[in-house]
């Protein structure tokens, strides 16, 4: 039996995209959980080898919402139990949350719509080149706590000092490995309207970059999955070496 992975979306359209695709080619069954749709969230990840909380349109700040309130509680179990988890856009600042940080607008009312470089930090450099782009669509970012045991600043952008993080094997990332070149496609459409907000690209300049960086992208995140998920010296090497 293949071991499954929890993958928690926020709406009856959302779409895993990458994450999915990578969690079956390495053998992995993704599980979908509509939990702000009604799905219920399991008690254990017992029967999971990771959890996966993607991103949305709402804040992680929305406490009237219900399932806001229950994700962040629900995020004791993998901390408590350590198992791989990764926050994705809305999941990472639920997890900065979590964890004592502050989710909130940029001071000066900026944006990240598009393509933006991701520069590591010290901690970092085994998981993220130099310089490398990754898709944004965001317009709050998480602030880590400082002083907190065990938190590990990982990558920032200019706009956004905090872009990753890990508490153990817990990882919090703004940006979005999940996003296939159809969803930018997708979401560039139906909002196109929010291009002209401060810091965002237009989308002619997202399709350029989507061309120049989406095969850096997929290979990063089929990476991150065997440091994820494997671990160990393999895992850090696999990182690397990626393109």
């Amino acid at each position: 039996m293949k071991q499954r992975i929890l993958l928690i979306v926020h709406r009856d359209t959302s779409d895993p995209g990458r994450i999915a695709h990578v969690a079956e080619e390495f053998g992995y069954q993704p599980v979908i959980c509509r939990h702000a749709c009604g799905d219920p969230l399991p008690e254990t990840l017992d029967d999971f080898a990771a959890a996966v909380i993607f991103g949305g349109p709402m804040s992680a700040n929305d406490d009237h919402l219900p399932f806001i309130r229950a994700e962040l509680d629900w995020l004791d179990i993998p901390l408590r139990e350590d198992k791989p988890f990764l926050g994705i856009c809305l999941g990472a600042q639920l997890l900065a949350r979590k964890l004592g940080g502050r989710v909130e607008h940029h001071e000066d009312g900026y944006h990240e719509i598009g393509y933006y470089k991701i520069t590591p930090s010290p901690a970092g450099r085994h998981l993220f080149k130099d310089e490398q782009y990754f898709y944004q669509w965001h317009s709050e970012g998480f602030t880590l706590p400082r002083g907190v045991p065990g938190i590990v600043h990982l990558a920032g952008s200019e706009l956004f000092p905090d872009q990753a993080f890990r508490i153990g094997n817990a990882y919090g990332v703004q940006f979005h490995p999940d996003v296939t070149n159809d969803m930018v496609m997708r979401w560039s459409t139906m909002a196109a309207h929010r291009m002209v907000l401060p810091g965002a690209q237009a989308r002619d300049r997202q399709f350029s970059n989507l061309n120049a960086y989406g095969d850096q992208i997929e290979g990063w995140t089929r990476n991150f999955f065997v440091h994820w998920l494997k671990g160990g010296q393999a895992g850090l090497d696999a990182m690397a070496a990626g393109d």
